[in-house]
């Protein structure tokens, strides 16, 4: 019994938990800032893409100089000579990454599936940050159309560009670490009655 008493402490898995937390925070740290400008470059070439699909625009690639790498589009129908670079700082997005994997580590012991739990924080890490540069590129793609007479003034669609960038920016990459970590500890508690799908 005082055994299994000595195993299930919580005291012990919370300080296990901090000392994770330190230590995998460091190394997350060192590790991201090698593979930050690639990371970052993939995430700006996928959401790219995607504002093609939404935007009279076609993807002409991309130029990094120390932390910003300048997304370049060039309008489809008009002015097809005209080329618009939309600087995109890496930091803005990804500042919290090393922080968010230390979260993740910490909530080892206190998560079941953790294959899955893992997999899904990873997944929604991706997102927010496609997110980011997805609403950032729209946002200013829109206005530099608008101000060149390629597009229309629509009002509706000017704030809602606004509005989806603002909120990643101020509310959604400034929280992502307690976020992911919170849907983590909530969706994979350890000990639960019953299983989410």
């Amino acid at each position: 019994m005082q055994k299994a008493e000595k195993q299930n402490n919580p005291k012990q898995e919370i300080l296990k938990a901090v000392l994770i937390f330190l230590c995998s925070y460091l190394i997350f740290l060192v590790l991201w800032i090698q593979v930050k400008d690639s990371y970052s470059k993939g995430i700006i070439y996928l959401a790219s893409h995607l504002v093609t699909v939404v935007k009279d625009a076609e993807f002409g690639g991309m130029k990094q100089a120390r932390d910003i790498i300048k997304a370049t589009f060039k309008p489809v129908k008009h002015k097809t000579g005209i080329q618009i670079n939309i600087p995109v700082k890496t930091s803005s997005y990804t500042f919290n990454a090393p922080l968010t994997f230390a979260i993740m580590a910490a909530l080892y012991f206190f998560i079941e599936r953790r294959k899955r739990a893992y997999a899904e924080a990873l997944l929604l890490l991706l997102f927010i940050h496609l997110l980011y540069v997805f609403s950032l590129e729209m946002k200013e793609l829109t206005q530099v159309f608008i101000d060149m007479g390629l597009e229309k003034v629509n009002k509706i669609r000017i704030f809602i560009c606004q509005f989806l960038w603002s909120f990643t920016d101020n509310m959604v990459i400034r929280f992502e670490p307690f976020l992911i970590g919170v849907y983590m500890f909530i969706r994979f508690k350890a000990g639960r009655k019953h299983k989410l799908l």
